[in-house]
């Protein structure tokens, strides 16, 4: 199944990318509900996360956190909240959302609307923070 998770994978679409490995992919949402909100994805392509055999879903779940901590380094809040819809992309994914109160994720509201500049120095920003909590 090709979609636009998977040509981001595949380098056929630019993401802000903010941390990599085989399995796993993190960039920011160009679409956000805050700054700093990432999307977390396995490049195996599969549409329900609850469909994902149990070693990619506990590493998902894994490298999910690992990013999490990086955003909300990068982007102080209270928490970073999680949340897994799966509606608008038939690839599993996993939304880290900067949070301070319950409506920080609240999928209704409006979106803000980031240059491809403030998405850069986010990307930047979340990059960075990871650096300094997976450093030796």
């Amino acid at each position: 199944m090709s979609t636009i998770f998977s040509k981001i994978i595949a380098g056929e679409i630019p993401a802000h990318v903010v941390a990599e490995t085989a399995d796993y992919l993190a960039f920011l949402d160009i679409q956000p509900l805050a700054p700093g909100h990432v999307l977390v994805i396995p490049k195996k392509p599969v549409d329900y996360i609850f469909d994902l055999d149990d070693d990619t879903y506990g590493g998902l779940f894994i490298f999910a956190k690992v990013v999490a901590n990086g955003v909300k380094k990068a982007f102080p809040c209270r928490k970073v909240g999680v949340a897994v819809i799966g509606l608008e992309v038939p690839h599993t994914h996993i939304h880290l959302i900067p949070m301070n109160n319950v409506d920080d994720l609240n999928f209704s509201k409006p979106k803000l609307q980031l240059s491809q500049g403030e998405l850069k120095e986010a990307a930047a920003k979340i990059v960075e923070a990871l650096r300094e909590i997976t450093a030796p």
